[in-house]
């Protein structure tokens, strides 16, 4: 009997951590896959246009070990910090897009999207999309009646949402504002907010976004090189078909690791947005599928966390692990969906594996907020176990 008990606590306490543990491998598998492959996409152009081969790997393996630096400190950062501190987050994020479109942005391809910080550049919609999710949660949880129950109360978080989109619209920085939204909007019906008051809200963002790529030639050209981008291969496809190339390429195994051809200047950005595509041209559908699967193992424990946050009478920790696993889900998947073809060109990195520092950054603090939200999670249940221990039979525990 005493055996079949200790095996019995023994398979619980696994259960505990596996999404805990799920969540570490499959970020230090992505990480890692990150560096190789950024070595692989990178250096021939790197050689030409920076005198280095080494140049986005050596930096990319700083930003790494940054990354995870910054996620051991956000594992020990209390998740009632970032609920104590919405208001302050709140202001950084809007601050952070306000200042990028002051003569501090720095405009690249067009868009004024990053501020200068010396070794690096600060992308800020990074920086905002974190900290108006923090801001949201804490919304969410400290309204929650008014948020179920009235209109105001659902439009007021919207408010903020719309003052957000229009400062990262301006940038122009569309991917990102509809990952923000998508995210935030998903947080808030996990809360508990009905369907139907997002009927209104899903009609006006269909309008909206109808209007903005009506408005911008170059998203027009986005969209209809979307739908056939083979009519116009050699100017507003080219980056698509130069992808699906890449694809085809590599077929089910791959052409070797360091034998992309696409990478050689065919491809633009490979290895920024189109990373992914490197990684299907050199593995084939058999490595496009693993780095899928780790994703989607990545995301469902992000979702695990949250639910078993939200069980444990964890409000906040539930709601902020949503966001942030919403978030980094989006961005995969757009990403992804994007490079075969599914979606029309957005400016978004791969979360863990594209090039770029403030990316890795923003997503590693979220992976240790994640971390810390079920080591929070552990310890109250661990605790409440050691009390119902400590309980006499036939009452209350007296001090």
């Amino acid at each position: 009997m005493h055996t079949h008990a200790g095996a019995y606590r023994q398979q619980t306490w696994i259960g505990d951590v596996q999404p805990l543990a799920v969540l570490v491998v499959t970020s230090v598998a992505l990480l890692v896959m990150g560096v190789v492959m950024i070595s692989s996409a990178s250096m021939d152009m790197a050689a030409v246009t920076m005198g280095n081969s080494y140049h986005y790997v050596i930096r990319q393996v700083i930003f790494a070990a940054l990354g995870c630096v910054v996620a051991l400190i956000a594992v020990n950062v209390p998740v009632s910090w970032w609920e104590r501190s919405g208001w302050l987050l709140l202001a950084i994020g809007m601050l952070v897009l306000i200042l990028v479109l002051t003569p501090l942005g720095r405009t690249v391809n067009g868009s004024t999207r990053w501020i200068p910080l010396g070794l690096f550049n600060v992308q800020v919609s990074e920086v905002a999309k974190l900290c108006l999710i923090a801001y949201l949660a804490g919304y969410v949880v400290r309204r929650r009646d008014e948020l179920l129950n009235t209109w105001l109360g659902f439009f007021k978080p919207l408010i903020v949402l719309g003052v957000a989109s229009m400062l990262l619209v301006i940038q122009p920085d569309f991917g990102a504002t509809v990952v923000l939204v998508t995210a935030a909007a998903g947080m808030i019906f996990l809360s508990g907010v009905r369907l139907t008051r997002f009927a209104p809200l899903v009609g006006v963002l269909v309008v909206l976004g109808t209007i903005l790529v009506a408005t911008q030639p170059y998203r027009l050209k986005r969209v209809v090189s979307y739908l056939d981008p083979w009519k116009d291969q050699f100017d507003t496809g080219y980056q698509l078909t130069q992808s699906l190339i890449a694809f085809g390429r590599g077929e089910w195994g791959g052409v070797g690791l360091g034998n992309s051809i696409q990478k050689l200047f065919f491809l633009p950005e490979a290895h920024t947005d189109f990373i992914f595509a490197i990684i299907a041209e050199e593995f084939g559908l058999l490595g496009s599928l693993i780095v899928l699967g780790l994703f989607t193992a990545m995301v469902v424990s992000g979702f695990m966390i949250a639910r078993r946050a939200e069980k444990a009478e964890m409000p906040f920790g539930a709601c902020f692990s949503y966001g942030i696993t919403l978030l980094m889900g989006l961005q995969a998947g757009i990403n992804m969906a994007v490079s075969t073809g599914l979606l029309p060109t957005k400016g978004l990195t791969l979360p863990l594996v594209s090039y770029g520092g403030s990316s890795l950054l923003i997503t590693c603090i979220g992976l240790g907020v994640l971390a810390r939200v079920e080591l929070e999670r552990l310890d109250k249940v661990r605790m409440s176990s050691e009390k119902t221990k400590n309980t006499p039979r036939g009452g209350a525990v007296y001090d």
